[in-house]
């Protein structure tokens, strides 16, 4: 039997993120101010890639986590090696100043990417789950929070500092209070990191993740 971990966009947006789903026959994908992944439930067929089209819109983009041969007139803007991370030795523990971020601190989450830029985060992405974050002098310096959440795992994503204040462990701290939350829920942390991020890999694996599978993350462009 295939693993959740296998096709994890797909198990939690039909599983503890249908809530942020939209559907489209077989197709599921988060709200587009939530995340940008979108989930099918094995290999796409023509009735599913005429779903994803429709979520693109027109020559539109979107972001494909599963590798499959793509149908005539589709086009790849971008391949990003990755790479997936258990988390299943890792045990976390709390950080006594990480703060629990709340909407009202979206407009600072949102600064601090712009700034660092670790991935894909939107206005609405804070609602997948808890994140935390650091502030100095009322700066939001550092955070790192919960993305996928297919059952049983949770994805930590957005973990990324200021450049002013990197070298200080902070984003160390962050991924093992966010990881000490899902443990607290009796669940098990995961991670995703591009390839080339060999750095962030080394820390990750620092930490006790292990390189689980080795994943390909596409932009593709609809017809038309």
């Amino acid at each position: 039997m295939a693993h959740v971990l296998d096709n994890p966009g797909w198990a939690a947006l039909t599983g503890p993120h249908a809530h942020l789903a939209q559907v489209r026959g077989n197709v599921r994908r988060y709200r587009p101010d939530v995340s940008v992944f979108i989930g099918v439930p094995g290999d796409p067929g023509p009735d599913d890639w005429a779903a994803i089209a429709s979520f693109a819109g027109p020559g539109g983009t979107i972001a494909l986590t599963f590798d499959a041969p793509l149908p005539d007139g589709w086009q790849i803007v971008q391949n990003i090696e990755g790479v997936q991370l258990d988390g299943s030795a890792v045990r976390g523990e709390p950080f006594g100043e990480a703060v629990v971020l709340t909407p009202a601190d979206v407009p600072d989450m949102l600064d601090l990417v712009a700034r660092t830029e670790p991935g894909p985060f939107l206005p609405r992405t804070i609602e997948m789950g808890t994140y935390l974050g650091v502030r100095h002098e009322g700066k939001l310096v550092a955070m790192a929070g919960e993305r996928l959440h297919p059952p049983g795992w949770t994805e930590i994503s957005a973990v990324c500092t200021d450049a002013s204040f990197r070298g200080q462990g902070l984003a160390t701290r962050l991924v093992l209070a966010v990881a000490a939350g899902i443990r607290a829920r009796g669940e098990t942390p995961f991670m995703h990191a591009s390839a080339s991020n060999v750095n962030a890999i080394r820390l990750y694996e620092k930490l006790g993740f292990t390189l689980r599978a080795r994943r390909l993350f596409r932009q593709v462009r609809a017809p038309g």
